[in-house]
């Protein structure tokens, strides 16, 4: 074999290789979760269990002390008609509720790594603000977000997220306010999903801008859940193109949530 093949045939192996070790790299990095859907809302609601409520039942049946009279085991059950159920307790909505640490908001871009396309995202659940309901209808909203909190897969894209692209030394929370109430038409019954659009104002890297989006509401064992994804021009935000030289960003991207409430 001439020494001109040889080093044609090296050639093409090392190239090989090297196309084989970007493909593995991917595969080993893209571990972006899926998008936040109603399956993630359902979840989120029942992440946490309200506390058990006193075990009466407990105090009422234990058997009387050995000297206690006969006649004291025949005195009358004790009247429940007037107490609550749960349908009532959760039908009134009304009122000021908070954020839990139950909700899950971040971004979610599309890229192309070495030719590939994958997606990156980042996420968070330090998430604070409240929701203010009267009847059926939304009145107030707000959340802050604690940006250097967001991480993703990849240390590496979150170096990047903090410092050259949203700068969170200087911009350390992003927030949204609304501005028009949400009307939602009736109170939702019990696990019921409904929907409806929001407008407020949205503020990333000291930019704001007003935005109108898609959300789904749901009432769940006391809790309210909202999901809803607002779709980010980076332009708009003046935000630096997240590209690199190994990774291509489109020049938008999604900020995607699930927030929780508790009443206040």
């Amino acid at each position: 074999m001439s020494r001109t093949r040889k080093i044609v045939i090296a050639v093409c192996a090392l190239l090989v290789l090297g196309v084989g070790g970007v493909y593995a790299f991917i595969l080993l990095r893209d571990d972006a979760p899926e998008a936040l859907d109603t399956g993630d809302l359902d979840a989120a609601l029942n992440a946490t269990t309200a506390p058990d409520a006193p075990d009466a039942a407990v105090e009422t049946t234990a058997a009387p002390p050995a000297t206690e009279p006969a006649a004291a085991t025949t005195a009358p059950a004790a009247d429940t008609t007037a107490a609550p159920t749960t349908a009532a307790a959760t039908s009134d909505v009304s009122g000021v509720w908070n954020i839990s640490q139950d909700s899950t908001l971040g971004y979610r871009v599309s890229e192309v790594l070495g030719g590939v396309d994958t997606e990156g995202a980042g996420r968070t659940n330090q998430v604070t603000g409240t929701l203010t309901i009267d009847g059926s209808t939304a009145t107030a909203a707000e959340f802050t977000v604690d940006m250097a909190s967001i991480t993703s897969d990849s240390d590496l894209r979150d170096g990047q997220f903090r410092t050259r692209i949203m700068s969170t030394d200087e911009f350390p929370t992003s927030t949204f306010v609304l501005t028009t109430p949400i009307e939602f038409g009736a109170v939702p019954a019990e696990g019921e999903q409904i929907t409806a659009s929001a407008t407020g104002d949205l503020t990333l890297r000291g930019v704001t801008r007003s935005v109108t989006f898609d959300l789904t509401a749901q009432l769940e064992g006391g809790r309210i859940g909202v999901l809803g994804s607002i779709p980010i021009l980076f332009s708009d935000y003046e935000i630096p193109d997240p590209s690199n030289g190994f990774a291509v960003v489109k020049d938008d991207g999604l900020l995607e949530f699930v927030l929780v409430f508790d009443k206040a």
